[in-house]
């Protein structure tokens, strides 16, 4: 039975061990900190092994797998020395990833994450769609994807996520915006940060979208410095445009394939 070392008990992390226990996976989750009770009572239920306030690194060198919380810098020396030992590390998004044929909308950006995921979803999900919202807000992506099938998910995705994707491919990718955000993770490097953001759209293909707007300085100067396959669908507040969506007086209009949408935005 393979083995997967889950580094990190929060939310993210108590929901790969509980996705890999049901996979068939030998797992073993390994917490720095203090474990919540709530958790602990959890893995304990489902059979899985824990330890707290330390990483034991013999048995976290033993893993074929690592699922890491994105709270856990890449850089600590335990990561580094599974990495120089060809030992994948990957983030609960990635490992999660591979375990459902849902259609999946990721979206990210420096703000506005939560109340754009929250809205989607809400829209969705009131269109009747076996729709979850999951991620970095909601549920957490492992745990609904070990109990659930579903036809589409809606994911907010945090930098820290998108650093240790290696297949994950979002249908639709949203970029909202970029800003110096947590750069004490990137060196102090902004640049750092927003190659962290564009990896949304790294494993994208003809067939897929990204949505971003053409109103923030910052991501439009980063965009040729970077190859997107996916169909570019821009949104601005600030003037008419051919493809993608825009203001015009109290309307938005979304105009996709020559098929306008017109979406008044007062009753």
């Amino acid at each position: 039975m393979e083995k997967l070392v889950i580094i990190g008990a929060g939310e993210s992390g108590k929901g790969a061990a509980y996705l890999g226990k049901k996979k068939g996976w030998s797992v073993f989750v390994t917490d720095a900190g203090e474990i919540k009770q709530e958790t602990k009572d959890f893995l304990d239920a489902n059979e899985i092994p824990w330890e707290e306030g330390q990483h034991s690194e013999e048995k976290v060198m033993q893993a074929d797998c690592v699922v890491k919380s994105p709270g856990v810098p890449g850089s600590i020396p335990l990561i580094m020395d599974l990495t120089d030992n060809k030992i994948p590390v990957l983030s609960e998004i990635e490992f999660a990833y591979q375990y459902t044929d849902a259609k999946i909308i990721g979206i990210t950006g420096s703000n506005g994450k939560t109340t754009t995921t929250s809205l989607t979803y809400a829209l969705l999900k009131h269109s009747d769609l076996n729709v979850q919202m999951a991620g970095n807000v909601g549920n957490s992506f492992a745990m609904d994807v070990a109990d659930e099938k579903r036809d589409l998910y809606v994911l907010e995705l945090s930098s820290f996520q998108l650093d240790d994707i290696v297949d994950f491919k979002p249908d639709v990718s949203v970029l909202l915006n970029l800003s110096p955000d947590h750069l004490n993770r990137y060196d102090n490097d902004y640049q750092k940060y927003i190659e962290s953001k564009f990896q949304i759209t790294r494993n994208q293909t003809e067939e897929d979208y990204f949505i971003y707007c053409l109103d923030d300085q910052d991501l439009m100067e980063n965009i040729p410095n970077h190859t997107i396959k996916a169909q570019m669908i821009p949104f601005t507040q600030n003037k008419v445009i051919e493809t993608g969506a825009y203001l015009a007086d109290d309307t938005m209009i979304i105009n996709v394939k020559k098929k306008p949408l017109k979406c008044p935005l007062k009753n």
